[in-house]
């Protein structure tokens, strides 16, 4: 499978993502030199700034936190800490984050009450840019997620590495939350074909640009009803790399597809439908 959407890059459409899933941070903070890119979805090596994964928590939370922010306050990069519901506890009642738009909180064990404080405290209302990668976070936080007006202006969200599962997908995207998503990173969740058709068939995902399900659980099914979408209409690039898909059908139901984009493309009707990946 892999080897199939590395063909298909040069064809028609990206399949693979070649840009960070966080890439339109605010103005004196950039998320992408933060967030993840293919050579990093193992989470092995050493970390971003050159030294190795810390054994815990930093010593003094409010300093690093405060050593972790942009100079605007309206981005902080906290990949890796390890900060834990007490480092997120303390963030939320920092008052030199109440404009914060970007946070990176990959690998910090949040957990779903990390989560609550997050969507609870008034600090993370302007948030439009948030990785939550590995922190063991499960339906029970997505519910919440989903819930929370703290995140009705989310831009880009990514869920890589966490514990949704189908039920978690189905929560998440039945959420409003969602409306003005460009970017949506659930790789490694364990994902199958009912969290594939549910984001083939949310009506808020109308926004979304890039879609990452690498290393899921996902069948042709699941493939089929994310291409045949009525409501991902402006998707450009998905990786659906490492999922439950012989190359020999996915060539096909890519290749027919691609004739269907086609006929899409040359018809003249004024109300023709849109497709996802089909460069509309």
């Amino acid at each position: 499978m892999k080897q199939f959407l590395k063909i298909l890059i040069p064809i028609a459409v990206i399949i693979f993502f070649t840009q960070s899933a966080f890439g339109y941070g605010p103005k004196g903070y950039e998320p992408s030199k933060h967030q993840k890119n293919h050579e990093g979805k193992s989470g092995g090596g050493k970390g971003h700034h050159g030294y190795g994964r810390p054994k815990g928590p930093p010593a003094d939370i409010p300093t690093h936190i405060k050593e972790r922010m942009s100079p605007d306050g309206k981005g902080i990069n906290l990949n890796g800490s390890q900060i834990g519901v007490k480092g997120i506890s303390i963030m939320a009642e920092t008052p030199a984050l109440k404009n914060v738009v970007s946070m990176a909180l990959k690998s910090n064990k949040l957990g779903d009450e990390g989560v609550r404080i997050i969507t609870q405290s008034s600090t993370f209302k302007n948030l439009e840019f948030l990785s939550l990668w590995d922190n063991g976070i499960s339906p029970a936080g997505i519910k919440m997620l989903a819930r929370g007006a703290n995140f009705n202006n989310l831009k880009e969200l990514n869920l890589m590495k966490n514990n949704l599962g189908d039920q978690g997908v189905v929560l998440l995207v039945d959420s409003s939350n969602l409306f003005h998503l460009t970017s949506l990173d659930l790789s490694a969740n364990k994902i199958g074909d009912k969290g594939a058709i549910a984001i083939a068939t949310s009506p808020y995902l109308s926004n979304l640009k890039k879609l990452d399900l690498f290393n899921n659980q996902i069948t042709l099914k699941g493939l089929e009803a994310i291409l045949q979408s009525k409501t991902l209409v402006s998707l450009k690039n998905i990786d659906f790399v490492k999922n439950n898909i012989d190359d020999e059908s996915a060539a096909k139901l890519w290749e027919s597809h691609m004739n269907s984009c086609r006929a899409l493309k040359n018809s003249d009707h004024p109300n023709k439908k849109k497709l996802p990946l089909c460069g509309n």
